[in-house]
């Protein structure tokens, strides 16, 4: 049997091919994750985080070989973001960003293997971001949902549209944080032809 990949079981969530605004309902999903704050292009503690949930990923990986579920290909990098006001996001103010940076976890992985893959990963490794790694759940529900293709620079239209327009327009408002899912990988891929899922849990207006 195939290893679980998100990316194909929760396609609509993971692959989806809508250029515009459209809302999707996010169910119940649980994944590893650490905290932090700052421009993800110059502080440390960023880059420590994504190697440290990158490690422990695939620590959970190697040991789910050996449970009756089997196997799971490690999911792209997501990000929850948000600031103080949403023009931080807009006018690029990335030092005033807060954010948590995640990796999905199949359903069967439990509380006690993420703790015994970040203790190894942490006797293995040494890294101290890892301490700071815990399993998250989220339940976004009704979320407006769409695929940016391009820089990441270049999602301020984008966020803008979805806070200055869409929103009103479909009598919505904004609930929980803004996030992202990175389907490709910035090392090999060309600004332009970048894929990133944003996403924003939204809830009705009307009083």
């Amino acid at each position: 049997m195939a290893p679980y990949d998100v990316k194909r079981d929760r396609k609509e969530f993971y692959a989806p091919r809508n250029r515009t605004w459209a809302v999707v309902d996010v169910p119940e999903q649980q994944f590893i994750a650490v905290d932090g704050a700052g421009n993800p292009n110059t502080a440390p503690a960023y880059t420590e985080a994504v190697e440290a949930l990158y490690t422990v990923a695939y620590t959970l990986k190697f040991a789910a070989r050996r449970t009756a579920d089997g196997d799971f290909v490690v999911a792209p990098l997501e990000g929850l973001w948000w600031a103080d006001t949403p023009e931080a996001f807009t006018s690029g103010a990335k030092d005033t960003w807060s954010w948590t940076m995640l990796i999905s976890m199949p359903s069967w992985i439990s509380k006690a293997m993420i703790e015994d893959a970040r203790q190894a990963a942490l006797e293995k490794k040494k890294l101290p971001a890892i301490t700071r790694l815990r399993q998250l759940t989220l339940h976004e529900g009704p979320s407006a949902q769409v695929l940016h293709i391009g820089s990441y620079d270049d999602e301020a239209p984008v966020l803008h549209e979805l806070h200055h327009t869409y929103l009103a327009a479909n009598g919505l408002r904004p609930t929980g944080v803004h996030h992202e899912i990175y389907l490709s990988d910035p090392r090999r891929t060309a600004p332009e032809k970048l894929k990133t899922v944003l996403r924003q849990p939204v809830e009705s207006a009307a009083p």
